[in-house]
């Protein structure tokens, strides 16, 4: 945050309720902290320019949960162009696109941030969560995290409560059997290839229908579109993007699963490397990469010209298949392979199938 305070005076912070942005938020020293959803806050905002400059010069204001307002875009529009000295933290469920609360989505006055359920490389001692099985079973929002047992009822709750809140409220979304069951389809299927017409079939929806669903969760930062990569070559899957659930507590809740077994890690693993990467990229450099012959590597991170880095995800490192790494590289030759799995301690290399690979933890991802 400070970072970006350095670039822009309006910071804004998404992230899916519970997350842990209040926390955060409340933890900046000598901060106003304004919560937007009790109506006192709403009626000062009404105002927005004797708002503002009821706060001092140089200070930093939180606006948390500022979608609650009638017009957060306005306010938060005059202050980066009024009260540029004031350094305004605005938290939010979602992107500041497509939802009907957000006239203006302030391109190039504000700082873009996005808190991300607790990553694997931060489950060390000090949180006491350092099992690898608990983190993929329990999910990140900190309150499972850290529970004794799985509590099934706090994710119904959140279910519940992010429809209510964040989707009927930001996107007038009335339908809430067909949405939600659109949502559990894809936390069921999250890791695996958008197929609409499946989806519209088995929701009882329609192809639009599913799409707008679908951004809409995007939006709300609930899913992740991974798009495929294509170098404009033949024999490449261009067009069917996959779909990754924000958490994985959350795809075991809807499985049904109350342990993790062998078959199950390697998946849940792919969304653990997924968030450490999203951490680290913007999301329009990250993709996968298929080929029509069902070859696929499983991140591919797209660096200068002509470089991609690709990463491997395996909780065992042995059992990397080189051949779909060969196939990619036999038409992207530049770029660094790398191999993510959990038991890493220092990186390492090693030669699979003529080809180098770093062997790492999500800590030593580039």
């Amino acid at each position: 945050m400070q970072e970006a305070w350095s670039r822009r005076s309006v910071v804004w912070l998404s992230g899916v309720r519970r997350v842990g942005k209040t926390t955060l938020a409340r933890m900046l020293p000598d901060a106003v902290y304004v919560n937007c959803d009790l109506p006192s806050a709403a009626r000062a905002a009404d105002d927005p320019e004797l708002f503002l400059a009821g706060q001092a010069s140089g200070s930093t204001l939180v606006l948390d949960e500022v979608q609650r307002l009638r017009d957060p875009s306005r306010l938060l529009k005059i202050a980066a162009d009024v009260f540029p000295r004031l350094r305004v933290l605005a938290t939010g469920s979602s992107t500041l696109a497509a939802t009907g609360k957000f006239r203006d989505t302030l391109a190039g006055r504000k700082a873009a941030l996005q808190l991300f359920p607790v990553l694997w490389e931060e489950c060390a001692d000090p949180f006491g969560v350092p099992d690898f099985d608990r983190r993929l079973l329990h999910g990140g929002l900190p309150e499972p995290l850290l529970a004794a047992r799985k509590d099934p009822a706090f994710f119904s709750e959140w279910i519940d409560s992010f429809y209510a809140r964040d989707i009927l409220e930001l996107f007038g979304i009335r339908n809430r059997q067909g949405f939600l069951s659109l949502f559990r389809l894809l936390l069921r299927w999250s890791g695996g290839q958008v197929d609409y017409s499946r989806l519209a079939r088995l929701g009882e929806l329609s192809r639009p229908t599913v799409k707008s669903y679908l951004e809409a969760l995007e939006v709300a930062r609930a899913v992740h579109l991974l798009p495929p990569f294509h170098g404009g070559g033949t024999g490449e899957i261009v067009s069917r993007p996959k779909c990754y659930a924000f958490d994985t507590g959350f795809v075991t809740f809807e499985k049904g699963w109350d342990t993790i077994r062998d078959d199950d890690r390697g998946l849940l693993w792919e969304h653990l490397v997924l968030d450490a990467l999203r951490a680290r990229h913007p999301d329009e450099r990250i993709f996968y990469w298929r080929d029509k012959a069902q070859r696929e590597v499983d991140f591919v991170i797209r660096r200068e010209r002509d470089r991609l880095d690709l990463i491997e995800c395996k909780v065992n490192p042995d059992a990397l298949d080189p051949v779909p790494v060969e196939a990619f590289r036999s038409r992207y030759p530049e770029g660094e392979n790398l191999l993510a799995t959990p038991v890493a301690g220092v990186p390492y290399r090693v030669r699979r199938g003529g080809r180098v690979f770093t062997v790492c933890a999500t800590a030593d991802l580039p």
